[in-house]
């Protein structure tokens, strides 16, 4: 029986590096040994929470020598400063871009993990509104990532980017456009169910796609920002055409909505007003989140993103539904359902003792995980974007987004379709899609990479940046290793953090005798490092720990979490 009994007792290392390896993309050796002493729910408590922004906004710099940092509002107050040329849209959108995943980068919480989760189920591309509008999007999803979902999408009709997207800004009474419908109800909430007959699914009929496309007419992108949502604090799209909802009668349908059995017949006053339509769309909401299907689509992409792929009977009876019946009672508050599901007993695998199940290790690490995991755990500095806006943007725009992600077929911001990244959603190979001949070389490559060097074209007349993992460096300063003169207990302490579970002994002797060793006796490599701690030399020692590195990362176990 899959429990959601909350486990009990103090993490322990194995634990709460799982528990930190799901929710953020901040793995490190000092958070896993701060949770480990505590329980679950003790742990939970620094995780689900928003931690402040390094920059609560990109800092934007022309491509020119001695060209000053600008922390822009967007758009900018009164215009760009004097000298300051206005940059082309494409130019600033790949500076949130970078703003974001730098944010991430460095979130020692759930809350980007979080964010990427609505990402990836409510997507837009970085190119379906201005840049502003995008960094309204990704506003917007940090504001409702350990929110109210129901609050959430229903916000996400209005927010500019997603207006466009979808075509909203086509969907006229007179035209109707049913494109953002199919997809609220088909993706975004309640799921179609299995099809009982021409245009009847279980959970909804095409009537019912027809009805909402006229519920959502004469919503339209306001491009200046001026119209701002009260709650959010967050730029938006309204009913009507700025400014002051010009053209509203000639773009909403101002006649009643009725819907089918499926949502017992229910009818929408049309609203003839500003005010009244977007009543009308609060009360579609509401009848749309008035269904246990949309609970439940939402805790079963929960449980994809943060448990397992495998969706058994056992877990639709035991997990599932209890979540889905917390959501509704918690009036889809998602802070409660996360808690219940990441501190019970299935999350861990402490509820049976079935091997084919297993959440631990049990998933392929998306790219982020990977080389955010990676970098983050050997404490690889990066410029900061406060004091080094340039080196920043040309680290993240050119390493991270523009070759490892890339080849990584992970094109973030940038996905084929509306269903998002297929690893996310597409049965039956889920995150398993992460693993394959197009991307195997640049996931391999990560650590031949961040070992040997790269170099980065400096930005803006600044300099270069180098990117380099001095493996040696780390372990003598950072104190990970309790004797690294001792072979065996270096391999050992390494093995315990980087892999999701302890290795057999076959697989130990390997990484530790044929790998670090070469085959040579373990005295060797102490007389090496204690060379190298005395003449500051670190040829030799590199070369094992290069091998050594090089093999972790490589190894199966280590694609998983």
């Amino acid at each position: 029986m899959a429990s959601l009994n909350p486990l009990q007792g103090a993490l322990g290392q194995r634990r709460a590096a799982h528990l930190l390896r799901r929710t953020s993309y901040r793995y490190t050796k000092a958070k896993v040994d701060e949770m480990a002493t505590q329980t679950a729910a003790q742990a939970l408590d620094s995780l689900l929470k928003l931690y402040p922004l390094q920059s609560d906004q990109p800092i934007y710099i022309e491509n020119i020598a001695g060209a000053t940092p600008i922390k822009w509002l967007l758009p900018l107050p009164g215009g760009w400063p004097a000298g300051q040329t206005a940059p082309e849209d494409f130019v600033l959108r790949r500076w949130v871009m970078t703003w974001w995943t730098n944010e991430a980068f460095h979130d020692p919480g759930i809350g980007h993990k979080m964010a990427m989760f609505f990402h990836q189920y409510l997507i837009v591309t970085a190119t379906s509104g201005l840049h502003s509008h995008f960094f309204d999007y990704l506003s917007l999803l940090r504001w409702g990532s350990l929110g109210n979902f129901k609050k959430l999408a229903h916000k996400i009709v209005t927010d500019n980017c997603m207006l466009r997207y979808l075509n909203n800004q086509q969907n006229t009474k007179r035209s109707p456009n049913e494109n953002f419908a199919r997809e609220f109800f088909e993706l975004f909430t309640i799921l179609k169910g299995e099809q009982l007959g021409a245009g009847n699914y279980t959970n909804y009929t095409e009537d019912d796609i027809i009805q909402s496309a006229r519920v959502f007419t004469g919503f339209r992108v306001w491009g200046d920002r001026r119209n701002v949502d009260p709650e959010t604090g967050i730029p938006r799209g309204d009913i009507g055409n700025p400014p002051n909802n010009a053209s509203l009668v000639n773009l909403h349908d101002t006649d009643a909505k009725t819907f089918s059995d499926s949502f017992g017949k229910k009818t929408i006053q049309g609203g003839a007003t500003a005010a009244a339509a977007r009543q009308e769309l609060s009360d579609f909401v509401d009848m749309v989140f008035a269904q246990p299907e949309t609970a439940k689509n939402l805790c079963r992409r929960l449980y994809r993103y943060f448990v397992n792929e495998k969706m058994t009977d056992e877990v639709e009876k035991d997990v599932i539904a209890p979540l889905a019946q917390l959501l509704i009672a918690s009036n889809f508050e998602v802070k409660p359902v996360l808690a219940k599901l990441l501190q019970s007993e299935h999350f861990f695998d402490a509820d049976d003792s079935n091997k084919q199940d297993e959440a631990v290790g049990g998933m392929i690490k998306a790219p982020m995980e990977l080389m955010y995991q990676t970098m983050n755990f050997f404490n690889m500095a990066i410029p900061d974007i406060n004091t080094k806006p340039g080196e920043n943007f040309s680290f993240f725009n050119r390493l991270v987004l523009g070759r490892f992600f890339a080849q990584s077929n992970f094109p973030l911001f940038f996905a084929q379709d509306v269903a998002g990244y297929p690893a996310y959603h597409q049965s039956p190979d889920y995150s398993h899609q992460w693993f394959n001949s197009s991307t195997v070389i640049s996931r391999y490559k990560l650590g031949e990479t961040l070992l040997n060097g790269i170099v980065l074209q400096g930005f803006a007349g600044g300099a270069n940046v180098t990117v380099r993992f001095r493996v040696e460096e780390w372990l003598k300063t950072s104190n990970f290793v309790s004797d690294p003169s001792d072979a065996y207990v270096l391999v050992k302490e390494l093995l315990t953090y980087l892999l999701p579970e302890e290795v057999d002994a076959d697989r130990f002797e390997y990484f530790y005798k044929t790998v670090f060793l070469d085959n040579l006796p373990p005295a060797d490599w102490t007389y090496e490092w204690q060379r190298y701690i005395t003449t500051n030399d670190p040829a030799e020692v590199r070369i094992a720990l290069g091998r050594l590195i090089k093999a972790i990362l490589y190894s199966q176990e280590y694609q998983t979490l």
